[in-house]
């Protein structure tokens, strides 16, 4: 799912960089390194920065944990569903 740039401050490049480097370029949950091969899927690991508690404004540093993709959609997971659920009933609230 893209990034939607609109809902993160300004400064989220800034603050998210920060972030990476404190966890030394690697997942805070599974230890994958920034850059290299997924130690369980061999994908190439993209470090991001997932918001604990879902609110992308709160960027304080107990909200903020670094983690390789599959870490961050395996903890979003549960989001991701109610926000395809409720598309899906407004969608047929539609027709």
């Amino acid at each position: 799912m893209p990034m939607k740039r609109d809902e993160y401050p300004v400064n989220w490049e800034l603050i998210s960089r920060s972030v990476r480097q404190a966890a030394g370029w690697r997942c805070e949950l599974c230890d994958a390194q920034n850059g290299g091969k997924h130690w369980k899927t061999g994908a190439k690991v993209v470090l991001t920065v997932h918001h604990i508690n879902g609110n992308k404004q709160d960027n304080s540093k107990v909200n903020l944990i670094a983690l390789c993709q599959r870490c961050h959609l395996r903890l979003d997971l549960g989001r991701h569903i109610q926000n395809r659920r409720k598309k899906e009933g407004q969608e047929e609230l539609k027709l």
